[in-house]
C-alpha cells in the first residue's frame, strides 16, 4: 500500500521519459540526491550515468531502496533515449531476438490461466516449515491437483518466496519430484549465500531459481561464478534498471544460465528487455485480477502490450511505447 509515483527525466529539447518510482516516499530523497549530480549530463550516456548512480549511493548503500531509486532513473533514461532516437528500446538493445515471448502465469487460479491460453504456470506455495509434515503433504496435494489440471504438456513451477530453509526445501523437493517442476523459486532468504550453495549441493537434479530480492549486479556475478542457481530472476524495477539487467544477462549468457525477470511481462520495461535478450527466454505475468476479468483490462498503462494465448509482443513505439500524456503527470506530493 505504499505510494506509487514516476520518475521523469527531461532533455534540453523538452523530450521526456518516465520510470516507475516505488515505493515513492522512501526513495524520493535518493532520487533527489542523484538528480543534483545528473542534471547537465549527456542523457544518452546511460552506461556512464548508471555507473555514477551506483557509486554515488555507496556512502549509504547501493542496495534495497537506493537500488529502487536507481532503477527508476535508469528506466526513465532508457525511455528518453528511445524517444530521442525514435526507436523502441528493444531496438537499442540489439533488436528483437525472438518473434514473440513465451509467457507464464503466476498465481493459484490455474483453471482461469489455462482458459486464457497460458501453457506455463507458477504456483504460490501455501505451506511452509511451520506447518510441519502435514504442510508437506498439503503442498503435495496442491501441486498434484495443478499438474492434473494442466496435463503433461504444460510447464509447472513453484514459488516459495524466501519461506524455507535448506532442510525443508530438500524434503519438499523429494516429495514433489514426480510432478516434474521446471523450477523451485526463491526457497531461501536472499542474503544467505552459504545456504544457496548448500541447497545446490543437496539438490543437484532440481532446477533452482532466485534473484528478485538481490540488488545490483554483484550477487548475480557471485551466483554465476559459483553455479548457485540455474535461473536468475532480477526485478528490472528494483535491481538497478535496464543497465544493470544488461550486465546480468551478459553474465548469464557467459555462464550458460538463463535470466527470467521477476514480473517481466507485467511492465513494458521487462517486455523490451526479454524481447531483445538471448539469455531471457520467458516472461512472468502475475495475474492480479480475479477470474473472468480479461487480461487487457488488467494491463492498465496505455500503450503496454498484454499477452494473448500465452505469448506477448512488445509495443514498437519509441521508448518503451507508453502512451501517457504529459498532463497526466503532476509533481509528487502536489495532490
Amino acid at each position: 500500500k505504499w505510494e506509487r509515483a514516476w520518475c521523469k527525466v527531461t532533455a534540453e529539447d523538452g523530450t521526456w521519459g518516465i520510470g516507475p518510482a516505488w515505493p515513492a516516499r522512501p526513495i524520493a530523497p535518493v532520487i533527489e540526491h542523484l538528480a543534483t549530480h545528473l542534471v547537465g549530463e549527456d542523457c544518452l550516456s546511460t552506461e556512464k550515468l548508471a555507473d555514477m548512480m551506483f557509486r554515488m549511493t555507496k556512502p549509504y548503500g547501493s542496495t534495497g531502496l537506493a537500488s529502487y531509486a536507481i532503477s527508476a532513473i535508469d528506466l526513465a533514461l532508457w525511455d528518453l533515449k528511445g524517444k530521442l532516437l525514435d526507436q523502441p528500446v528493444y531496438s537499442l538493445l540489439g533488436g528483437a531476438q525472438k518473434d514473440r515471448i513465451f509467457c507464464y502465469a503466476t498465481g493459484n487460479d490455474v483453471d482461469w490461466y489455462k482458459e486464457l491460453g497460458f501453457k506455463g504456470f507458477k504456483l504460490a506455495c501455501p505451506y511452509g516449515p511451520a506447518d510441519g509434515l502435514d504442510g508437506i503433504h498439503k503442498n503435495e496435494a496442491f501441486v498434484a491437483q495443478a499438474r492434473e489440471m494442466i496435463g503433461d504438456d504444460c510447464e509447472l513451477m513453484l514459488d516459495c518466496w524466501m519461506a524455507f530453509d535448506v532442510e525443508y526445501t530438500v524434503r519438499l523437493a523429494e516429495v514433489l519430484r514426480p510432478y516434474r517442476l521446471k523450477w523451485m523459486e526463491e526457497c531461501l532468504l536472499s542474503e544467505d549465500y552459504d545456504a544457496h550453495l548448500a541447497l545446490r549441493a543437496r539438490l543437484p537434479w532440481q532446477t533452482l531459481a532466485t534473484g528478485e530480492h538481490w540488488y545490483t549486479h554483484v550477487p548475480f556475478q557471485w551466483a554465476v561464478r559459483h553455479h548457485a542457481v540455474d535461473i536468475l530472476q532480477p526485478d528490472i524495477n528494483w535491481v538497478g534498471g535496464m543497465s544493470t539487467c544488461r550486465k546480468i544477462a551478459a553474465m548469464a549468457d557467459g555462464g550458460g544460465q538463463n535470466v527470467i525477470l521477476h514480473g517481466g511481462g507485467n511492465t513494458p520495461y521487462g517486455q523490451h528487455f526479454t524481447y531483445a535478450t538471448p539469455s531471457s527466454p520467458w516472461c512472468e505475468c502475475f495475474v492480479a485480477t480475479p477470474p473472468g476479468v480479461p487480461l487487457e483490462e488488467a494491463w492498465r498503462l496505455p500503450g503496454q502490450a498484454a499477452p494473448v494465448d500465452g505469448y506477448l509482443v512488445p509495443s514498437d513505439a519509441p521508448g518503451f511505447g507508453l502512451d501517457i500524456p504529459e498532463e497526466w503527470l503532476e509533481p509528487y506530493g502536489s495532490g
